[in-house]
């Protein structure tokens, strides 16, 4: 039954706590904040270039390091395109979410509702729902090898023996998140990337966000850099646009972040999408997955931050609890989401609840731990500025 039933009842029933009316913030005060964190992390890690954007009660600061290309030190941006890597699912998942939102499909339908060939394989005991949580069983994290193009995908799931039932175990994969966008597409009857564009960057306001950048925007577009300095931009692979595909800059990501913030602010479609993608379906460990973001109580410790994109959980099977109902935010929560490709490194967080996020993309795929530790402590500074409610 494709019905946007379940998606209204959430919608019905989040909490949407007291906006507050944007204050003047002191832009040298943000600056020191964000320098504090930004200059070592980038000398420490030799990072050419990083664009980081905040938002405090609704209004965004930007700080530009570095350069964009080595070669002709063209200095960074706010403009300048980032491979955003996997912050990219974020943008899938949306579009999932605006699909149940207008009733092309429902987040318990069956991948063989839609493909065919999956009707009565193994992976059609998992629902959409699972295959958006990486919980359909333990797919791996990529595609092997002997799937070379998009084409192949759906024999390769109609072979495939998930090791494990559906809802009971988790493990990060690009084929999964690929697939659930590959059915959405199905279900909307269009294009993925044209899709993305129509209905999310546009309504949005992301003017510079591109799954195929044009050519009239190559100039703009930074080079990547791997560990031996060599430049490198992300190669095609089988659903690359649905699992790790954008390219966006710092004043389009940190709009986004305020839509999640504030997303009363749109239609009643775009908010029912913005506000299903930060219901929490399965706790693991220290994490509970949503629909794109992962999610923590906040205030929190960076501990407990670290443990839920350690490297156990972005590589390896673990244990999900499904939670029954799903959580729908009523208490303070930090979202979040990391993307990398082999030369950019990307961290998004925003805390709904004090009116505050970050945006911080480098042309340098360099540690995770690194970019929650210089994010957390630029949160938990930026808190102190926020009129929002306080905890």
């Amino acid at each position: 039954m494709k019905s946007a039933t379940r998606l209204t009842l959430i919608a019905a029933t989040i909490c949407l706590l007291p906006i507050a009316t944007a204050q003047a913030t002191d832009p040298a005060a943000v600056a020191e904040i964000v320098d504090r964190q930004i200059k070592p992390l980038m000398e420490e890690y030799d990072i050419p270039g990083m664009s980081v954007a905040v938002t405090v009660d609704g209004k965004a600061h930007f700080f530009n390091y570095g350069v964009a290309s080595l070669n002709t030190q063209t200095p960074v941006t706010e403009d300048t395109l980032f491979e955003i890597g996997s912050v990219s699912k974020i943008f899938t998942s949306m579009l999932g979410t605006y699909a149940e939102a207008v009733g092309k499909l429902s987040l318990s339908d069956h991948p063989g509702d839609y493909l065919s060939e999956l009707a009565g394989s193994t992976l059609d005991r998992a629902t959409l729902l699972h295959l958006a949580t990486y919980t359909a069983g333990d797919l791996p994290l990529q595609f092997p090898d002997t799937v070379a193009s998009n084409a192949e995908a759906p024999t390769y799931f109609a072979q495939l023996e998930p090791g494990g039932a559906p809802g009971k175990q988790r493990r990060y994969s690009n084929p999964s998140i690929g697939l659930f966008g590959h059915i959405t597409a199905l279900a909307m009857g269009g294009d993925f990337s044209d899709l993305v564009d129509e209905t999310l960057f546009g309504p949005l306001g992301l003017e510079s966000s591109f799954i195929d950048v044009p050519e009239t925007e190559m100039e703009r577009y930074a080079w990547g850099y791997n560990s031996q300095k060599n430049p490198v931009r992300v190669n095609p692979g089988v659903f690359d646009a649905e699992a790790y595909g954008v390219k966006s800059t710092a004043t389009d990501l940190i709009r986004l972040v305020q839509a999640h913030i504030h997303p009363d602010g749109f239609d009643e479609i775009m908010r029912q999408t913005i506000e299903a993608t930060q219901v929490g379906y399965f706790k693991i460990g220290e994490m509970v997955q949503g629909i794109g973001w992962e999610q923590y109580p906040y205030p929190i410790t960076l501990d407990r931050l670290l443990a839920g994109t350690s490297r156990t959980m972005a590589m390896e099977v673990n244990a999900a609890t499904e939670l029954t109902p799903p959580l729908v935010r009523s208490e303070p929560t930090l979202f979040n989401k990391t993307g990398s490709t082999n030369g950019f490194g990307v961290y998004v967080a925003f805390v709904p609840d004090q009116n505050v996020g970050v945006v911080m993309l480098a042309n340098k795929n360099y540690f995770i731990p690194a970019r929650l530790e210089a994010a957390h402590a630029i949160l938990t500074a930026l808190s102190d500025y926020s009129i929002g409610p306080k905890i």
